[in-house]
């Protein structure tokens, strides 16, 4: 008769400790991005540290020059300055808090500012990959069919692109984040990554995760198989044309050098981005360290690239930086002078300083 009630008590026990597992879900959740440094943490805030500060100074510089230089107020600098904001906004959803968890252990989120970091960085993600391929197809139009350019690329299309981009990100990553929120997190709550990352959260559920390995790969395929491959034709086509044009050795190979050096970079991007969806949805094992500095490198190094890709190495860029330069640089002092001991005299006399910088 004992040894039946301790059976049953067991087996109570056990039913309870099912019923608590699937009924529990974790409402915060901690950051364990380098587990294999986390003794160095303070030492790893420094390069991320620096490298913030250099997108945010870089973006900022040339949306600045953008802003002050009416002659680039056309829809290519237009663009690149949208371009710009984005980088900024992606990073400071993600490295500020990143910071804070490296130099003073701060590094937990709830669940509900897991998902609304989840949702804007890759909602942010998404925006970028649309104005990478507008910039291409704004420089194909202006190669390709010059004389249709100010009939295509016009104010009117620049609202239907950002109207296109807004709704086509938000709609699919809130898509995203919302099959991310439904889950339930009943096991460990430490997500190995220093942001949350839809896979990095996923792969914490207890229950079925095929809707939302399903909803990774349909964004990859959105993103990455559509968009990079518009931008591929783009400057294919773009290349050819000047290839026909142009006789001269040097300017073809400028344009290789401008077209390649584009494309490297947009292939970094959607490459770094693609393999860190794919490696979860494929079950493909990458080192805890190495898929968060994938995760990292994805959003930094475009954010980083794209001001000296896009901007100091554009001669309409550099023109206007150093027109801002100059201007600013001249300091203009008017002081009115007049003469001693001659009180109702009304003569004055202008003397202009003018210092400039260097001399």
């Amino acid at each position: 008769m004992m040894s039946w009630s301790m059976t049953l008590a067991g087996n109570i026990s056990t039913m309870l400790d099912a019923s608590l597992g699937r009924n529990f879900s974790h409402t915060s959740f901690v950051f364990r991005g380098f587990p294999e440094l986390q003794r160095h943490s303070r030492l790893l805030a420094l390069p991320f540290a620096v490298s913030y500060v250099a997108v945010l100074l870089g973006n900022s510089l040339l949306i600045l020059v953008i802003r002050h230089v009416e002659s680039l107020h056309i829809p290519m600098y237009l663009l690149v300055c949208m371009l710009c904001i984005v980088d900024i906004l992606v990073a400071t959803t993600i490295i500020p808090k990143m910071l804070l968890g490296l130099l003073f252990d701060w590094d937990k989120i709830s669940l509900a500012g897991c998902l609304t970091q989840m949702f804007f960085t890759h909602f942010l993600s998404s925006v970028e990959s649309t104005l990478l391929l507008a910039m291409a197809l704004d420089r194909y139009v202006a190669i390709c069919q010059p004389l249709r350019y100010a009939d295509i690329i016009n104010s009117s299309m620049m609202v239907g692109l950002l109207l296109f981009t807004l709704v086509r990100s938000g709609t699919i990553m809130a898509a995203l984040v919302g099959l991310s929120g439904s889950l339930w997190f009943c096991g460990s709550n430490v997500i190995w990554h220093y942001y949350c990352d839809h896979m990095a959260l996923v792969s914490l559920a207890c229950d079925s995760t095929e809707k939302n390995n399903a909803a990774g790969l349909a964004v990859i395929i959105c993103f990455v198989g559509v968009d990079i491959s518009l931008i591929v034709l783009s400057y294919i086509k773009i290349l050819s044309v000047v290839l026909r044009a142009t006789a001269a050795s040097e300017d073809r190979w400028k344009a290789f050098h401008t077209c390649g050096t584009h494309l490297i970079v947009m292939m970094c991007f959607y490459l770094v981005g693609s393999i860190t969806f794919l490696s979860h949805n494929l079950h493909i094992p990458i080192p805890t360290g190495v898929n968060t500095l994938m995760g990292l490198i994805y959003i930094l190094f475009p954010a980083i690239i794209n001001p000296v890709i896009y901007g100091v190495r554009t001669k309409e860029i550099q023109n206007g930086f150093l027109r801002i330069f100059k201007l600013r640089g001249k300091k203009i002092m008017t002081i009115k002078v007049s003469p001693a001991g001659n009180k109702d005299s009304a003569l004055t006399k202008d003397v202009t300083f003018t210092h400039k910088c260097g001399s």
